[in-house]
């Protein structure tokens, strides 16, 4: 960062020459004036007050920042010195003004409390900010300029203050120069229009780039607008936005600010064909067994429902970057939730906000009106997250091409803090039911329960609070109907939170009454969030199946997060009381290519590997043993170690540990092992540890032992994976 103010004319002839390198390396020119480059140990002869800048140029990145680009050499102005919310300000010394402009690379937050200031006899005549105002935005810096032509031969000062706190209050400066040519900047709204003749515009995508505005124009008149980071050279993967259902139409897409030497749009490809899609779902990083979006980022499962002999898989997806953002509905479909198969996006942001979390029922009794000619119409129930934040209804009767419901939003907002509807039919009342968090003020966590008689009217009708000090029910609740060991005489309402903490009790149609709250769910680390449960599953099957995301990050693809196995939902009873369990789906058996069954009636310490003959990239692993007098029983699939210490009698995965009771005597494993995690079922199901974790590509090794003492084993089975993707 600079912190030398150096004049040109007095510099030595060995820093000319470097100082010279540097402009060219810039674009700009050779008799420019270099006012700073920060490249200094201290920021002498600047002045430094306040905390925000430290006492020196910062290298880069700071702790708990995200990842700085876009400054030249070592170091830069960085007011991310202790977070967001630390202060102050840097002054240089004296200087003449000597050229037309002042440029500088900027970046950081955007506002009147950060800045880039240039004083003329004390007045602030110049003045500017970075471009990042809301959440999400890019720590790269850019290329700006003041035209100071009118100030010629006067003294100034330069300033750079950071009195904001919160989110972006901070300011990342570097390479100040005078000028006579000025830097090719930004030229805002720029246009390309299309022909809309294939199925795909293929838009360039460069991660951590700085986000532009991009809207969809169709015959002119605006369809979506998204926040996306273009690529100007080169791009880090294509992002294909489908444009199939405008064909023939003219497209225009408007860039809200481009750099001049740009070549983002310039670049954007029509095809029918997925760009560089001969790797597709082979890539190292992607999850051979479990869902993941061909391109871009996914979170929350929404919409899960089985509807005309398919299970429709909607998810919270941005199809234009790695990271979060654009919330759209992304949709996938599989007749046996194993082979998925991505549809597209069904829901795009509009003018009401973007596309948050939310259901999906069938209106067997067509209810709402959406159906034609006796097909039951598949209704999505979703938070608009504009301002207000509300919710709607979308409808379809193919399951394919859905509508927005013309008199959205069928809900108003409550408080700010509301989202996530989930809906289901309470045939008890005949009425729709719908579980809404609901943030009040003071920050407490609620669902709100509502009832509809045709999912376009809603009334409430009861409030349930979450426990002072937990985030039990924070966000995307679920609600559903368990039997207590499949006995159908005996049955609890499930209230689940988005960190699977949950409630027991019963449910009147109006009101849920918890006996039980605050369960613990999930025992993972971090990894699995946001599950729900598939409506409409067919009576005669009988399950509640669930599917979470899973936080599985995978740098350096085109694609980000995934979601979990899915999982078959049970209620057994404890001696705390009933408690649920989790257990992978029966379907996927189907991705067993060869088993191994191994016959040893105990393993001893001593004992060889009994696994060293077997090598597999994708992994089942079962396990029934009495841990006997052997202190641990390990497993080690693919590197990770899954440990059962039998005295506290708790399961370990990957120095993660959790409660995991024996089941009369018995410890009773399932492990699943992809090439982004695995998932351990411990306990019968009342143990589930989902864990991100990517092997080595090389470590195919499995292994099992005990310590301490010998183990007596019931079975002990290996299956060995195939893709879900290569059959699909």
């Amino acid at each position: 960062m600079i912190n030398q103010l150096i004049h040109m004319k007095i510099i030595t002839s060995q820093r000319l020459a470097l100082a010279i390198g540097c402009l060219f390396a810039t674009g700009l020119h050779a008799n420019d004036l270099l006012i700073a480059d920060f490249e200094g140990d201290t920021y002498a002869p600047w002045q430094v007050t306040g905390d925000a800048f430290g006492t020196a140029p910062a290298k880069g990145t700071l702790s708990g920042q995200m990842h700085v680009e876009g400054f030249k050499g070592k170091g830069l102005v960085n007011s991310f010195f202790k977070g967001d919310d630390s202060t102050g300000s840097l002054a240089s010394p004296e200087f003449r003004i000597e050229r037309k402009f002042i440029a500088f690379l900027i970046g950081g937050g955007k506002s009147d409390k950060l800045a880039l200031q240039l004083l003329v006899d004390g007045k602030v005549v110049r003045s500017a900010t970075g471009p990042n105002e809301k959440q999400g935005g890019s720590e790269s810096l850019a290329w700006e300029s003041w035209d100071v032509a009118e100030f010629s031969g006067k003294m100034a000062t330069l300033r750079i203050i950071d009195d904001a706190k919160g989110g972006w209050g901070h300011i990342n400066v570097d390479h100040i120069v005078q000028t006579d040519v000025k830097p090719k900047g930004f030229a805002k709204d720029v246009e390309r229009q299309f022909t809309a003749t294939t199925r795909y515009l293929h838009i360039p995508i460069k991660n951590d780039a700085p986000k532009r505005v991009v809207t969809l124009l169709v015959d002119g008149q605006r369809v979506v607008r998204n926040d996306i980071e273009l690529a100007d050279a080169a791009p880090d993967w294509w992002a294909p936005m489908d444009v199939s259902a405008w064909k023939g139409k003219t497209l225009t897409l408007r860039v809200d600010k481009l750099h001049a030497d740009s070549a983002a749009l310039s670049s954007i490809e029509q095809s029918d064909a997925l760009k560089d899609a001969g790797n597709l779902y082979r890539e190292p990083l992607r999850g051979q067994f479990h869902f993941s979006p061909m391109r871009g980022w996914n979170n929350d499962p929404n919409g899960c429902v089985f509807y005309n002999g398919e299970y429709h898989l909607f998810f919270q997806h941005n199809p234009y970057g790695w990271g979060w953002g654009n919330m759209h509905w992304g949709h996938a479909v599989s007749r046996d939730m194993v082979h998925w198969e991505e549809l597209g996006d069904k829901l795009a942001p509009d003018d009401m906000g973007p596309m948050f979390s939310g259901s999906a029922v069938v209106d067997w009794n067509n209810t709402s009106g959406f159906g034609k000619d006796g097909k039951p119409p598949l209704v999505l129930i979703y938070t608009a997250a504009g301002n207000p934040t509300v919710q709607g209804i979308a409808y379809s009767t193919d399951g394919r091409t859905f509508t927005k419901y013309g008199g959205n939003p069928v809900l108003k907002q409550i408080t700010g803090g509301n989202r996530d509807p989930k809906v289901m039919w309470h045939e008890p009342t005949k009425k729709w039911v719908m579980v809404l968090y609901v943030t009040l003020p003071g920050g407490k966590h609620t669902v709100h329960f509502f009832t509809s008689p045709n999912l376009r009217e809603w009334t409430q009708t009861s409030i349930t609070d979450g426990i002072a000090g937990t985030a039990y029910l924070h966000e995307c609740p679920d609600f559903f109907e368990l039997s207590v060991d499949g006995d159908a005489t005996k049955k609890k309402w499930v209230l689940l939170g988005a960190d699977t903490a949950y409630g027991i009790g019963t449910f009147d149609g109006a009101r849920f009454a918890p006996e039980q709250s605050n369960i613990r769910g999930h025992r993972g680390r971090d990894a699995f969030y946001a599950p729900q449960s598939f409506s409409d599953i067919p009576a005669s099957d009988g399950r509640r199946i669930l599917i979470g995301w899973w936080r599985t990050e995978t740098k350096g693809m085109p694609f980000n997060q995934s979601m979990s196995v899915p999982l078959e939902l049970k209620l057994t009873q404890t001696v705390d009381g009933p408690r649920m369990t989790y257990t992978p789906v029966r379907e996927l058996d189907s991705l067993r290519a060869k088993s191994h069954k191994f016959d040893i009636a105990t393993l001893k310490p001593e004992d060889k590997n009994p696994l060293a003959g077997v090598q597999a990239e994708l992994v089942e692993l079962r396990a029934e043993f009495e841990p006997g007098d052997a202190s641990e029983v390990l497993f080690t699939v693919r590197g990770a170690a899954i440990v059962f210490d039998a005295k506290k009698q708790e399961l370990s995965v990957n120095g993660h540990r959790a409660p995991a009771p024996l089941r009369d005597g018995k410890q009773r494993l399932i492990i699943l092992c992809d090439r982004t995690g695995v998932e351990v079922f411990a306990s019968d199901g009342l143990t589930f540890m989902p864990m991100a974790f990517q092997p080595k590509a090389g470590d195919l090794a499995l292994k099992v032992e005990a310590k301490g003492g010998t183990a007596k084993f019931q079975s002990l089975q290996v299956h060995e994976l195939k893709s879900a993707w290569i059959a699909r």
